[in-house]
């Protein structure tokens, strides 16, 4: 199944954390915390200004970005993980 997001909208692939710290000290699910970073995998067109012009994304389909700790919506696709959330939601872009 493809999922094509609309307007200014992105589909995320969070990137799990490691279980086991530099220290050795393993973390319980439990006790892990929400991912934070991922691979972007679709983009939209873009947002519409007032006069209808499209203003493009400035994300692409590849990169690795930091998003806000509770942003987007979680959505299950063939079994794996994704994250769907506008462009707002993305604080930075990681080179």
């Amino acid at each position: 199944m493809n999922v094509k997001p609309l307007g200014d909208r992105v589909l995320v692939q969070p990137v799990e954390q490691e279980e086991v710290k530099k220290g050795g000290i393993i973390i319980p699910d439990t006790a892990k915390e929400k991912p934070q970073e991922g691979k972007i995998v679709a983009v939209g067109a873009g947002k519409r200004d007032d006069s209808g012009k499209l203003i493009p994304m400035d994300v692409k389909k590849g990169d690795r970005v930091l998003f806000s700790k509770y942003g987007g919506t979680e959505i299950k696709v063939d079994g794996k993980d994704y994250l769907i959330m506008r462009e707002d939601d993305i604080l930075g872009v990681l080179e």
